[in-house]
């Protein structure tokens, strides 16, 4: 597998989203420190889907946190586009997290009194430029079921509820954390294949956290995490689909 750099990546045309450097995260005190980030330094590019591969403890929800505007870093380097989020007042992380992120985690969030439609059109009433409650459904094959409330849904249909829902606003940056966790291996694939589908025809810089070196087939960049630091990264040439995956 050829090696990435930022200079390949740059000169390929794509601009260049986060930019990190030295990034520490410190918990506790004392002898009860923990540091969950330990001097991370990457760059994420528009358009690509990386994938975010390690042990639990390696740092790399702790990176997508931060990534995220949901927490600060300790110390270091963190650049959205031209922001520095790094100096960003309490308002300005509301609104950055409104406007250009969307977040799906291992489990589904939905309200239940409210139908799958219902669910979405939630971030559609408070962002820029979203997109229709039913086309962000559409976008992750769930047309058929716009009025079923979260206890008519499989469970990978709700986490595909909860993909409509983060992406209804056109978010820039796309965030999932072990979206595939709660799930079987067959409901996995379909989820996986509506955030492969998101980003390719949406554009979305995706970033997704696994602990299943299977999925790294299904990444341009694969970025392996240990100990609160990037171990080291490689790109594929040719992604695979989610459903070839040799799971």
């Amino acid at each position: 597998m050829e090696t990435l750099t930022p200079q390949n990546l740059a000169a390929a045309g794509r601009p260049q989203v986060f930019h990190v450097r030295g990034l520490t995260k410190v918990y506790g005190m004392g002898a009860a420190e923990v540091h969950a980030l330990a001097g991370v330094d990457l760059d994420l590019y528009a358009g690509e889907l990386a994938v975010l591969l390690g042990p639990s403890g390696s740092g790399k929800t702790t990176l997508l946190n931060n990534l995220g505007g949901l927490d600060l870093p300790t110390a270091g380097e963190l650049r959205y586009r031209d922001f520095d989020l790094t100096l960003a007042s309490e308002t300005e992380l509301t609104r950055y997290r409104r406007d250009a992120v969307g977040f799906v985690f291992q489990f589904y969030n939905l309200i239940p009194s409210l139908t799958a439609r219902e669910n979405v059109a939630l971030i559609t009433e408070i962002a820029r430029d979203p997109m229709p409650p039913e086309e962000a459904l559409h976008m992750v094959n769930l047309g058929a079921r716009l009025d079923h409330f979260p206890a008519q849904l499989s469970g990978g249909e709700q986490q595909r509820v909860a993909i409509a829902r983060a992406i209804a606003k056109r978010p820039e940056v796309l965030l999932c954390d072990e979206p595939t966790g709660a799930l079987d291996v067959r409901t996995g694939i379909v989820v996986l294949e509506a955030i492969e589908r998101v980003n390719r025809e949406l554009g979305t810089l995706t970033v997704v956290i696994t602990h299943n070196a299977v999925m790294a087939g299904m990444a341009d960049r694969v970025i392996h995490f240990s100990d609160g630091r990037v171990q080291h990264e490689h790109r594929n040439p040719t992604r695979a689909p989610a459903s070839s995956l040799n799971w």
